[in-house]
């Protein structure tokens, strides 16, 4: 995500259309994974996180198991819209905009939307980077200097920036961070980088930088138990317009070899287990054909092959973005999960019913996108595991 703001309209109609879908019977099997349980140092056996997402897996029917593959945006300023999302089954909630509503009433709010949902947690998402990007700023929030800021504080300093950051989302209900910005945006040309460098969303100038940074904010979340989310892959620290605001937006220079792929290539593998979030950006040196959210070159290929990442893959937003307004909305999610992704993020909750159709119709009708679906479900909800939002 890269603006401060996104205009959201949740309808009825969207909620009814889960609700009556998420009762119905799937011809698909579920997904499943090994089921060894293994003993503890007591003797007493333990659940692994496998045997949790085989438990889960049973009582998830083919809508309700496409269903969590979906993070929804609800406007911070009408949090009511979230009540209908959480019974509805969808993987997550988006807090999209700005709020000075305190952590602790935002917490209340969470933990009734935990309580609605009919089976696994949800992920309680939001932009929190710091600077211009900061969705929740009120009381029990600290106001965060902005990346390129942080990135000139020393290694402590930063670290206790990061495990404030982390503490504030957990008591807020908060278990997912869109960030840290990893883009590298090259020395000099940052007022020619709209959503990144001109608006000081970068850590630094150099891939190493970055990474050290980056990684600092990751570890300060995970101690609070808040997933980061490393964005926004390949890199943004190129391009000369912004994927929310312009209709084709181009870096022609960014090989597999460049810094800003290495940034990524060096917390892809964090034991905090960041996710990433694939931008929606062309770049013709990687797949010329196609936006980097949509290419198996890049998700598939580079991030998932070559860079060795076999985590949650996050969509930047495919709901109002003008850089994927061509594409219809069903084909949008369908085009991700086939490219390798895994979770698609949309702050337009009208778009849903759209894209959960468009799956299943797929999927029905094509065996082996049936089976990159099932891939995406296991890693979801096993990620969804390891984060304690699934019973058992």
């Amino acid at each position: 995500m890269h603006t401060p703001a996104r205009r959201i309209s949740v309808l009825g109609c969207l909620l009814v259309a889960l609700a009556a879908c998420s009762s119905e019977g799937s011809d698909h099997s579920a997904p499943t994974g090994s089921s060894a349980t293994a003993p503890s140092s007591s003797g007493t056996a333990t659940t692994s996180p496998e045997d949790v997402v085989t438990s889960a897996l049973a009582g998830l029917d083919r809508h309700a198991q496409v269903a969590q593959l979906f993070v929804v945006g609800v406007r911070l300023e009408d949090l009511s819209a979230g009540d209908g999302l959480a019974r509805s089954g969808v993987g997550g909630i988006f807090l999209a905009g700005r709020s000075q509503a305190a952590a602790t009433e935002l917490a209340t709010t969470v933990a009734g939307w935990q309580s609605a949902a009919p089976g696994p947690g949800l992920w309680v998402a939001a932009d929190q980077e710091g600077g211009r990007v900061q969705s929740l700023q009120g009381p029990g929030f600290e106001l965060l200097p902005s990346a390129r800021d942080q990135g000139t504080l020393s290694p402590a300093e930063l670290a206790g920036v990061a495990d404030r950051l982390g503490a504030a989302l957990h008591d807020a209900g908060v278990n997912l961070d869109l960030a840290p910005v990893v883009d590298v945006v090259p020395a000099g040309s940052e007022s020619a980088n709209p959503p990144i460098g001109a608006v000081d969303r970068q850590y630094g100038s150099a891939a190493d930088v970055v990474a050290a940074a980056a990684g600092t904010v990751v570890d300060g979340l995970a101690a609070h138990g808040v997933t980061a989310t490393l964005k926004h892959f390949p890199g943004l620290g190129r391009v000369p317009g912004n994927t929310d605001t312009s209709a084709e937006v181009v870096d022609s220079t960014t090989t597999a070899g460049e810094e800003q792929v290495a940034a990524f290539a060096r917390l892809a593998h964090s034991s905090a287990r960041p996710f990433v979030m694939a931008s929606s950006a062309t770049y013709t040196q990687l797949d010329p054909t196609s936006q980097a959210a949509f290419s198996p070159l890049v998700l598939t290929d580079l991030l998932r092959g070559r860079l060795g990442f076999d985590g949650v893959v996050i969509s930047d937003d495919v709901g109002n973005a003008r850089a994927v307004g061509g594409v219809p909305a069903g084909d949008r999610a369908v085009r991700f999960l086939a490219a390798g992704g895994t979770l698609v993020l949309t702050v337009d909750a009208t778009t849903v019913p759209a894209m959960i159709d468009a799956v299943l119709a797929r999927s029905d009708s094509d065996p082996g996108f049936a089976a990159q679906v099932d891939a995406a479900v296991h890693t979801a909800l096993l990620a969804k595991a390891r984060a304690g939002l699934l019973p058992g």
